[in-house]
C-alpha cells in the first residue's frame, strides 16, 4: 500500500485528495470578497469566472486523457472531451460583446461544472473513488460558482 494512502480501499493518495479539496479555496476567496462588498468585488467576479472555466475547460482535457488511455473511447468521448472548452468560451463572449453578463454565465457554468460527475459516469472511464471525489469537488465548486452569479446579479 503507498505510505500517502490511509486506507486500502482508495487509489487516491492523501495529497490527491488534500490538493483536489485546496483546489476548492480559490472560488471560496472570490465569493467572499464579492460578498464582503470590497472594491475589488467585481474582480473577484471575474476571477472566479476565469476559474471556473478554467477547471471546467481542465476536466475536458481530464476526459480527453482518459478516453486515450482507455484504448477503447469512440469518437464521442472526444467530442465530449472538447465540449467544455468550447462552452467555457461561449459563457464569455455575453461580456466581450458588453451583453448582459456576468451573473448568467457564471449561473450556467456553474450548473455545468455540478453536473459534470454524470459525464465521468456515462464515459466510465474513472474508478469509483475518483469519482466519489469528483462529485464532492463538482458540487463544491459548481455551488460556490452559481451562488457568486447571484452576487454578481446583485452588484452589476
Amino acid at each position: 500500500m503507498d505510505e500517502e494512502n490511509n486506507s486500502s480501499d482508495t487509489s487516491l493518495t492523501t495529497a490527491a485528495r488534500l490538493l483536489g479539496y485546496a483546489g476548492l479555496l480559490p472560488q471560496a476567496l472570490c465569493l467572499g470578497l464579492a460578498l464582503s462588498g470590497h472594491e475589488y468585488g467585481y474582480t473577484a467576479i471575474a476571477g472566479g469566472f476565469a476559474y471556473a472555466a478554467a477547471i471546467f475547460s481542465f476536466l475536458g482535457g481530464l476526459w480527453w486523457g482518459q478516453a486515450i488511455q482507455s484504448g477503447k473511447a469512440t469518437a464521442g468521448a472526444y467530442v465530449i472531451a472538447v465540449m467544455p472548452s468550447l462552452i467555457a468560451v461561449a459563457l464569455f463572449l455575453p461580456w466581450t460583446f458588453g451583453w448582459e453578463w456576468p451573473g448568467p454565465a457564471l449561473m450556467y457554468l456553474g450548473a455545468f461544472i455540478a453536473m459534470s460527475p454524470a459525464i465521468d459516469r456515462a464515459l466510465g472511464f474513472s474508478e469509483r473513488d475518483f469519482l466519489l471525489l469528483r462529485v464532492q469537488l463538482s458540487a463544491g465548486l459548481g455551488v460556490m460558482t452559481v451562488a457568486l452569479g447571484f452576487v454578481a446579479q446583485s452588484i452589476v
